[in-house]
């Protein structure tokens, strides 16, 4: 399989380089943006040094079929994820850019993760069994890690640049970023994205425990950007093996953090190379994730 963990397309221009996905404008198209997904994987907010053959398009894929699902809800900045549609200075780049790769509007973005939470795990764990009150939501006491909650809970978190790691912030700080209006409306579509999706997924085997959207502004509209409920952006578990009181398996990269978890590593840079069988792994759950889902 194809690995492509850094992209170099000299006619177009680099505008950003994240830990997953390259972001070009280009020439003569001021209003579009060409996003490629990589099949680089981080953690802690670190890159890995070696990539996970494929992911890339399974992300692309899985955004592009979330897309389209959701539509209703709210606009999203897809134009076309097929290559002979995009502007033809980028055709060269054709073999780069299949299946991997998505034209989109270029919007404004908010700098505000909408991070959705249908059970309790990951951080959010760790922070309740400090305190019970999470994120300004009082919990109730004697929760069970993996837990469902009684209702979804929408918990924003700061978006910052590589490297740096997101905190998360109270909905009174985001009113104060983004306005109370525009706070209460992406919280609303935010928590309906996530229910329609889980409802969803379920149909599949799969439990989505928790999941981020952003959004930007085209013409002051409220827009999804971004990647869509991956296994990068989001907690998968299957089903059948859900047993709360515990973490559960996984088909997303918390296969990965755990791995990592468990070595003399302080989650800074330079990340620790990765054994073949934890890159194999990790690719088999991706893969399964896909299936399962656009099955």
């Amino acid at each position: 399989m194809s690995v492509l963990l850094t992209t170099d397309f000299p006619d177009l221009i680099l505008v950003h380089r994240g830990k997953v996905r390259d972001m070009y404008a280009i020439p003569g198209h001021d209003d579009k943006l060409l996003m490629v997904a990589t099949d680089r994987i981080s953690a802690y907010d670190v890159v890995m040094k070696q990539p996970i053959p494929g992911k890339g398009k399974i992300l692309t894929k899985l955004s592009l079929f979330w897309f389209d699902l959701l539509s209703d809800i709210v606009e999203n900045h897809l134009i076309s994820a097929d290559v002979r549609d995009y502007p033809e200075v980028c055709w060269k780049y054709y073999e780069q850019l299949h299946e991997r790769s998505m034209l989109v509007h270029k919007t404004q973005p908010l700098s505000i993760e909408c991070i959705v939470r249908g059970y309790i795990s990951g951080s959010f764990w760790s922070a309740y069994k400090k305190s019970n009150i999470v994120c300004g939501f009082n919990l109730p006491i004697g929760m069970l890690e993996s837990q469902q909650f009684s209702e979804t809970l929408f918990t924003p978190s700061t978006k910052e640049e590589l490297g740096r790691h997101d905190e998360n912030i109270s909905l009174q700080e985001m009113r104060e970023r983004v306005g109370t209006m525009r706070q209460m409306e992406m919280e609303n579509i935010s928590i309906e994205l996530y229910d329609r999706a889980a409802k969803y997924a379920r149909s599949k085997g799969i439990i989505i425990a928790d999941t981020k959207f952003e959004f930007g502004l085209k013409d002051g509209k409220l827009m999804l950007i971004d990647e869509v409920l991956t296994p990068d952006s989001s907690r998968f578990w299957p089903i059948d093996q859900y047993s709360p009181g515990k973490g559960q398996p996984s088909f997303d990269k918390q296969f990965l953090r755990d791995y990592l978890s468990g070595l003399d590593w302080d989650k800074t840079p330079p990340a620790p190379e990765l054994p073949q069988a934890i890159i194999n792994a990790t690719q088999a759950r991706y893969e399964e994730a896909l299936a399962r889902i656009t099955a």
